[in-house]
C-alpha cells in the first residue's frame, strides 16, 4: 500500500506529525460543530505545531541524506540525493495535509460563528 510506504519512508518525523495532526483535526471538527472563540488559539497553535513537526522531519531527513552522501564508497550520489530529498518531503506533505483538512473545519466553524453573530445582531 502506497500510503504506508510513504509513512515509513518519511521516517521518525511522521510520528509527531501524525500525533499533532490528529489533535488538530479533532479540535477542528469540534470547532466546526460548535464554533467558539475560545478554540481559535488552540487551532492556531496546533496548526503551527503540526507544520513545525513536518518541517523538522523534513530537515532531519535532509541532514541524514547529506550525511550519507558524504560517506565513503557512495556511488550514484545524485540518485541517492533525489531519493532522500523525496522521502524527506513526505513529512512536509503529511503536515500540510493535516493543516489543509483542519483549515476546512476551521473555516466552516468561522463561517457558522459569523453567521450566528449576524443573526444575533439582527434580532
Amino acid at each position: 500500500m502506497k500510503a504506508l510506504e510513504m509513512f515509513r519512508d518519511g521516517g521518525w518525523g511522521m510520528f509527531p506529525t501524525l500525533l499533532f495532526g490528529l489533535a488538530l483535526l479533532a479540535v477542528s471538527a469540534r470547532f466546526a460543530r460548535a464554533p467558539s472563540p475560545r478554540l481559535v488559539p488552540l487551532l492556531v497553535a496546533l496548526n503551527w505545531l503540526t507544520i513545525t513537526a513536518g518541517a523538522l522531519g523534513f530537515i532531519t531527513g535532509i541532514v541524514a541524506t547529506c550525511t550519507a552522501l558524504a560517506g565513503p564508497g557512495i556511488t550514484e550520489t545524485s540518485r541517492i540525493a533525489f531519493e532522500g530529498v523525496g522521502e524527506s518531503l513526505y513529512n512536509i506533505a503529511f503536515a500540510f495535509l493535516f493543516a489543509m483538512v483542519a483549515a476546512v473545519g476551521a473555516t466552516f466553524g468561522a463561517w457558522r460563528m459569523a453567521r450566528e453573530r449576524r443573526l444575533e445582531s439582527v434580532a
